[in-house]
């Protein structure tokens, strides 16, 4: 879909993931789902890009180096997304799959 091999970013569990955010505070944690999701609710700490704005992956203010996890709802978007990323250059990006099977805290934005 974006030319990008499977090999070219890594899975990742997400129980396993959580483990590995709680150790190594330098992830940098990446929702793609919509914004309105990312309002509704997300994993503390990440930021929001959204997948149909990965074009603005410059904007995520950290070196291509620097270790993305990458989530999304269900896992779908989050699969396109690392695709994309490791198009444009990020050398070191994790799909993690969904929210969906996150067990930790939620975070929601406070709407009114």
């Amino acid at each position: 879909m974006f030319g990008v091999s499977r090999k070219e970013y890594k899975s990742l569990p997400m129980r396993l993931a959580k483990t590995a955010l709680a150790e190594d505070p330098t992830i940098v944690l990446l929702d793609v789902r919509t914004k309105e999701e990312f309002d509704e609710a997300h994993i503390p700490g990440s930021r929001n890009l959204p997948l149909d704005q990965l074009h603005r992956a410059g904007q995520l203010a950290c070196a291509q180096d620097a270790k993305l996890f990458v989530y999304c709802h269900s896992g779908v978007r989050s699969g396109a997304a690392c695709a994309a990323l490791a198009a444009a250059g990020y050398t070191d990006v994790t799909d993690i799959g969904g929210i969906l099977a996150w067990d930790g805290p939620i975070e929601k934005e406070d709407l009114q």
